[in-house]
This record gives structure tokens, sequence and C-alpha cells, in this order.
């Protein structure tokens, strides 16, 4: 069987949708993850210690924690074309601004702008794939597959690194790297001409404004649903957690405590990000055909494991770089059924604004996980902080996926006007 068939299978509309989300979350990626590859580079350039480094990395996040809620919830009332257009302008400029800063507090004030658009694109590019696709044995893929963008914006970010370094003095360096993030603004333009809101959301628009429904983003922490509200965030939490205790500092391990140069850190980053892209579509298949939860758990099991591996154990450099590829696999891959499980968890009328909460709260809390390997980092070796933070976030995974309910194979068509009063 072709493993792109399902996608031959998809109207032009669909295909349009899921482009789309490629483009935006792989500018996404990249405006986001092109800090980790500066970290070395400012902590020598402005002194920056360990905990600074982190505490802007944890800014962002937490920003767009706040900013994933509200584009959820600005999404269900003003449509989710309009909404992604707007985040995709404040990470990209914010991004830009970044390479004129001067300081920690300023590049630590920019940072954080960006998480606000950076948090909002992505609750509304899984969204609104996941309501556009008709079909539920695809959903997982499609989602699966915009999110496996990631990975090609990663790679296009540590390119930039090599490339910017390689090039110019390491003063100008660093700052073309964040200048480059504005160019992703240009993707505003594919989604103004290929994109109209999904059916589902302008059914339910209408149902709002005929009086039919009046539900508000509160109605997540209602009876019927704050269980999978609560359990949902601390899946997320657990999630996002560990993926940022690893990829937030991983680019300075190698470079300070394995001693290698610009060139060896994104070689060894790009067999982990040729893993994620892998992981991404793994991952969006099984979510299909195992379900959501074991999915979840299988891959947060591996994520540990690896985890434990990769900075526990004496390993040799081409030890851990034949292990980079399998850690990216399994720590990507645990993300390619996130986004259309937490569309299936809600009912139309509060899906922006469940999918939002969830996600963001999951990603501000996980947030801290960066600044705790930089705490424990002063007093431990980096490698060992790293691993003792991430496989704590994946065993919180596999609790919450246990309690949680399966989707698989729900329909998202039709209008629960009452579910959500």
């Amino acid at each position: 069987m072709r493993p792109l068939a399902w996608f031959a299978e998809l109207s032009v509309r669909e295909r349009r949708t899921v482009c789309a989300g490629f483009g935006g979350y792989a500018a996404d990626s990249f405006d986001f993850m092109i800090y980790s590859f500066l970290v070395p580079t400012l902590i020598a350039t402005w002194g920056m210690t360990k905990s600074e480094a982190g505490m802007i990395a944890t800014g962002a996040l937490i920003s767009s924690a706040a900013g994933g809620w509200l584009a959820g919830i600005l999404a269900d009332r003003y449509g989710r074309v309009r909404v992604l257009q707007s985040t995709i302008a404040a990470f990209a400029v914010c991004t830009f601004l970044s390479g004129f800063t001067h300081s920690f507090w300023q590049l630590f004030a920019t940072r954080t702008l960006q998480g606000f658009g950076f948090g909002g694109e992505w609750s509304v590019v899984t969204m609104m794939v996941a309501e556009t696709i008709r079909t539920p044995a695809h959903r997982g893929k499609a989602v699966g597959t915009v999110q496996c963008s990631w990975s090609f914006g990663w790679a296009a970010a540590a390119l930039v690194y090599w490339g910017a370094f390689a090039w110019l003095p390491e003063t100008y360096a660093w700052r073309a790297c964040f200048w480059v993030g504005l160019l992703p603004a240009l993707w505003i333009i594919y989604v103004r001409r290929n994109l109209r809101d999904p059916d589902v959301f302008v059914a339910t628009r209408a149902a709002r404004e005929a009086g039919l429904d009046r539900s508000h983003f509160l109605h997540i922490f209602a009876r019927p649903y704050l269980a999978t509200t609560l359990l949902a965030s601390l899946l997320c939490t657990g999630m996002l957690g560990g993926y940022y205790a690893i990829t937030t500092w991983l680019p300075t391990y190698l470079k300070l405590e394995r001693h290698l140069s610009v060139f060896g850190t994104s070689g060894y980053l790009i067999v982990l990000i040729a893993g994620s892209a892998v992981g991404y579509i793994v991952g969006a298949v099984l979510s299909d055909r195992l379900g959501r939860r074991p999915t979840f758990m299988l891959f947060a099991l591996g994520s540990f494991a690896l985890a434990m591996i990769y900075t526990m154990l004496p390993i040799t450099d081409h030890a851990m770089l034949a292990l980079g590829f399998a850690l990216g696999v399994v720590m990507q891959g645990i993300f390619a059924g996130i986004g259309a499980y937490l569309s299936e968890l809600y009912p139309h009328s509060i899906r922006g604004s469940g999918q939002g909460f969830c996600y963001n709260v999951g990603r501000g809390t996980g947030s801290f996980f960066p600044l705790l390997v930089g705490a424990l980092s002063q007093t431990t070796m980096l490698a060992k902080a790293i691993g003792l933070v991430a496989g704590a976030g994946y065993l919180l995974v596999v609790g919450a996926a246990l309690l949680l309910p399966e989707t698989k194979g729900k329909v998202l068509g039709g209008v629960d006007v009452g579910a959500s009063r």
C-alpha cells in the first residue's frame, strides 16, 4: 500500500488546507527553534548564565501558552483563517526584531512577544485541518503530516545556523539567524488565497448568531468536560516538557560538554531531525490504526528509555549519533496524533477554546522544564539534568493517557448546539 495514498483521496480543498498548515507550522518551528542554536553564542557574547538562557526560553513558552488559548478563543469567534494570518505575522515580526537586541532583557522581551504568535499558530492550524478532513480514518494522518513540518522548520534552522556562522563573523551571524525569521510572513499570501474556514465552523457560527448556541470558553470547565480538560492538559505538559527539556539544551550540551564544533553540532542535530520527520509519519499512521492513547503511551515509553540512555550512559560519539535518530523518532512521533485527539475531545462550539487551553497550558507548564534543567545543571552535569527532567515528563504522559478516553474514528460532522450549553 502506498504510504501517501490517503492524500490522493482528499479533495482539492482538503489538500490545500494540509499544505497551508504544513508551511505555516514549518515557519513556526524555524522561528522558535533558531534560538536553541544560538544559546552558546549568546552565553559567550553577553555573558549570560545558563539559568538566564533558560529564562528566555521559558518566557517565550509561557507567553505561547497565553497566545495559544487566546487564539483558540478568537478562532471560535472570528474564524480560523483570519486568526491564523495574525499569528504568523506576530511570530515572524518578533523573531526579526530579536536580531536587533543588545542585552538579555531586550531579547527576553522580543522572544516573549514572539511566543504569543508561536503558540496561537499551532492551535489554529491543527484545529482547522482536523475540521476540514471529512474522513475520520485520515484525520490523524493529515494532522500528523502537518505536524511533521516541524522537523522541516527545525532542519531549516540548523542549516541557517550553519550557513550564517560559516559565512559571517560571529558578531553578525547570530543576528542574521533571527532576521531570516521574517521570511515566513510571506506564507500569509498563500493562506489568504487558498483557504476558507471549515464548513463545521461556519455552521457553528451561524447557529451562534441565530441564538441557538450560547456556549463560551468557560464551558471547557463545566462538569461534562472538566476531567477531560485537566487530564488533557497534563498529557500535553508531559509531552511538551520532555521535548523542551531535550531540544532547548541539546545544542549547548553538544558544544559545551561534548566539545563539538558548529559543524559537528549541526550534523548531530540533522540526524535527530531526520528521525523526528520519520517519527511524525509513523506516529500519524499508528494513531489512526492503533488509536490515539496506545500510540501516546508507546512513544512516551520509548522517549523515556532513550532519553535515559542518551544522557545518562557514557556512550561514544558514534553511538550517540545512531541513537539520535531513534530518539528523534519517538520524541517527535508522540505529537503526531495530539492535534486530532484534542479536536475530537470537544464539541464544535468550544473546540478552539478546549484545544487551545489544554495544549497551551501544557506548553506553559512545560516551559518550566528548560528552566529546571538550567537550574539543576548548576549543581550536576547538564546531561543528567536533561535526562531527569525529560524522563519525568514522559512518565506523566503515560499516566494521563491511561485515564483519558479513546476517540479513534470519531466523526466531526454536524453542529452540537446543545452539547456545550
